[in-house]
């Protein structure tokens, strides 16, 4: 069972915002996600695997706004086991990792956000999207704990979403 917290498609932000979506938009649709799960169960998810959805869910939000032309939509989905985080943008460019350190060696101030993607998600697919652009689903495994203990591995529990 899963329990969507927000779906939402061009070209502004969800209930009738009338600006560009922001990464805090994609965040706060994971929390809802993750406080609609343990509300359905009763038991809280561990805080350390929530940050590490949070952080995915931030990063995929940015990257598109960034290097995608523009964070296009969202959709976040919360079950016992994982999140997972999807965001379109306009561009058809493949997400790409990069060295540290520019053509002119200097240290490069973005590019770690894939890489962070890519350890913290169990699984992430990129799909065309009819109309251009993409869409990036991250699957990032989140704990939840409680009386009979945690459903994956995780440490102390966490407060209430």
């Amino acid at each position: 069972m899963t329990d969507t917290a927000d779906r939402v498609d061009l070209p502004y932000g969800p209930r009738g915002v009338t600006e560009p979506y922001r990464p805090s938009d994609v965040c706060g649709a994971v929390r809802r996600a993750v406080a609609g799960r343990c509300a359905a169960t009763g038991r809280p998810y561990d805080e350390r695997t929530c940050n590490d959805a949070l952080l995915v869910a931030s990063e995929l939000a940015t990257n598109a706004i960034l290097h995608g032309g523009g964070l296009t939509g969202y959709d976040v989905e919360a079950d016992e086991r994982t999140v997972h985080v999807s965001v379109s943008d306009r561009s058809e460019r493949l997400p790409m990792t990069t060295g540290p350190l520019d053509e002119r060696g200097r240290h490069r101030l973005v590019g770690r956000g894939w890489p962070i993607v890519r350890r913290l998600a169990r699984d992430v697919r990129v799909a065309g999207l009819p109309d251009g652009g993409k869409r990036i689903t991250a699957v990032v495994p989140i704990a939840q704990v409680g009386p009979v203990g945690p459903v994956a591995s995780a440490a102390a529990p966490a407060p209430a979403l």
